[in-house]
């Protein structure tokens, strides 16, 4: 059987706030076809995630992963910076 932490989702999104202390906003873009026009849509969702050393900043890309609930909102962990901004 699997590890159970190997199945946790990933994504890789853009810090877009970095005003609280721990917590970052990022921004998770995903596309699709729509399922009627077949024109492709752009989706943005906002999560919140956990920055234990506040390492990330503003315009950052960054892999995160899900984790248990850390509080009302935030159910992701920073994993890692892959590219830092200019």
């Amino acid at each position: 059987m699997e590890n159970a932490r190997s199945q946790r989702k990933e994504r890789q999104g853009v810090v877009v706030s970095d005003a609280m202390n721990k917590t970052r906003v990022v921004a998770l873009q995903r596309t699709f076809r729509h399922p009627l026009y077949g024109k492709t849509v752009r989706r943005t969702e906002r999560v919140k995630v956990h920055d234990e050393h506040n390492e990330s900043r503003v315009g950052d890309v960054v892999r995160i992963a899900e984790t248990r609930p850390l509080s009302k909102e935030k159910h992701w962990r920073l994993v890692e910076i892959v590219e830092k901004a200019k």
